[in-house]
């Protein structure tokens, strides 16, 4: 379970736990400062839950106007739609709101650990034409692998290295 922190602004008020959106409004309607006054605004920090959810939750800043939708997303998506979204809101540019879906956007992810791995599964599959067995040893592996750092990225997410290019 995912647990969050909302931290009033009010340093006159304390902050609360909350692991649900029903938890989170009943106990923000019921919190009032020292001086019986509602608090409004906070800061939401990720306390506890999955390191993935915890990338997710750094990548799309999360804050009071979308903890409700990180906490669908941590519930509804797999670890390879969590990616996507890290990666593309957090690395591309792209916008984290209501509507988004991890599908929408265009990006390759592969799961690899160096640039020259990617340079031989692309040379394995045939990427680059078809090459004969016997140059396979004369192909200069880390020459191709500086030429993909030129268009893809390195990133790690939950301990799991990923490369990436955002189209």
């Amino acid at each position: 379970m995912t647990q969050l922190h909302a931290q009033p602004y009010d340093i006159s008020a304390s902050g609360f736990y909350f692991e649900t959106t029903e938890e989170y409004a009943e106990k923000a309607k019921a919190l009032r400062n020292d001086y019986g006054d509602p608090v409004e605004e906070f800061e939401i920090q990720f306390i506890d839950g999955e390191h993935i959810d915890c990338d997710l939750a750094a990548a799309i800043s999360l804050n009071q106007a979308n903890f409700a939708q990180f906490f669908d997303c941590v519930d509804d998506w797999d670890e390879g739609q969590k990616q996507q979204v890290i990666i593309a809101v957090g690395d591309c540019g792209y916008v984290f709101d209501a509507d988004i879906a991890p599908d929408d956007f265009d990006m390759e992810i592969y799961e690899t650990d160096t640039m020259r791995e990617l340079a031989e599964q692309f040379v394995d599959e045939g990427l680059f034409g078809e090459v004969p067995e016997s140059f396979q040893f004369y192909i200069n592996y880390d020459a191709i692998a500086r030429d993909l750092a030129v268009d893809y990225s390195e990133v790690e997410i939950a301990g799991k290295r990923l490369i990436y290019r955002c189209n």
